[in-house]
């Protein structure tokens, strides 16, 4: 499908939605609705939903039944995101449980332009397999090829990585190597609740230090958005944060309350920082060979 992108844009107005999720799917999908119309309303052109904004993190144990948590795209929940995307004439992106085949499902990120068509999806790559974060046992790698491919959509190309994806450079660096100026990350990542307060706060400083490296290492913008809440045996922390090029926040939000947080990214930064920190230019590609190796005794 062609796509008119707005190249005279300067500035692109992003929306987070940081909000905490109940038993009840249909609650939850009806919350998210909402919260996109408000940030419509307030201007924003790209809206990102949190992973897996339909349900309650499931993944905390391995459990047959959740699979019935899954849906095909096109299903239920991708139709009324794609209205959503429509109705508020944005750029949406979303986080789905997603059930390609019998026995197959993926945790996948879908991107909806403003007329509501779909303009493309991201199934996470990286899967962990932690206490309370069991992911291994419901999902599927990501097989695209290249892996790592930027979204088109109207307001230009953009990176959609899901949560255990914000760890690893290497995820980042070819979505940005690909032309994606934001990069998106949806998340879904809390404290168990035995951590100590110190542990807690060095491992939501990890999180947003590792994102922001991202930012300043590719001259691109990085959005991050989390869930707040109590779930289980994991306390969500929020904090959803944007940061410019220069890896510096520019918007963050609340550790523990529900959100909408917007902020005006300027484009032309992006331009003006990779002049003055050059590091896509000084790249020695000849090299870099040993990163396909698992490690290098």
């Amino acid at each position: 499908m062609s796509r008119r992108i707005e190249k005279n844009a300067t500035s692109i107005t992003v929306a987070l939605i940081q909000m905490s999720c109940s038993l009840t799917p249909a609650d939850n999908l009806k919350k998210a609705l909402d919260r996109i119309k408000q940030a419509a309303k307030q201007g924003a052109q790209i809206i990102c939903l949190q992973e897996l904004f339909h349900s309650r993190y499931f993944c905390q144990s391995e459990d047959d039944d959740r699979f019935g948590l899954a849906e095909s795209i096109p299903g239920p929940t991708s139709k009324a995101l794609a209205k959503a995307a429509a109705a508020a004439k944005v750029v949406l992106i979303g986080s789905i449980f997603e059930r390609r085949a019998e026995g197959l499902y993926h945790n996948t990120a879908v991107v909806f332009e403003k007329n509501g068509a779909l303009a493309g999806t991201y199934r996470k790559m990286h899967i962990p397999d932690d206490p309370c974060y069991y992911e291994k046992f419901y999902f599927t790698p990501g097989d695209a090829q290249p892996g790592f491919k930027p979204i088109d959509t109207s307001l230009g190309k953009i990176g959609t990585l899901v949560c255990w994806d914000q760890w690893y450079p290497e995820a980042a660096r070819l979505t940005a190597l690909g032309g994606a100026r934001l990069l998106f990350y949806p998340t879904a990542i809390g404290w168990h609740l035995k951590e100590t307060p110190e542990m807690k706060a060095a491992q939501a400083d990890a999180w947003e230090l590792m994102q922001r490296s991202h930012a300043l290492a590719n001259g691109c913008f990085v959005c991050a958005v989390n869930r707040v809440g109590r779930e289980d045996n994991l306390d969500f922390w929020g904090g959803s944060f944007i940061a410019d090029p220069f890896g510096r926040i520019i918007a963050k939000a609340s550790p523990g309350k529900e959100e909408i947080l917007l902020a005006r990214c300027d484009l032309s930064s992006i331009d003006w920082t990779r002049r003055h920190w050059p590091f896509l230019r000084d790249r020695r590609v000849d090299a870099y060979g040993g990163i396909l190796s698992r490690y290098l005794d």
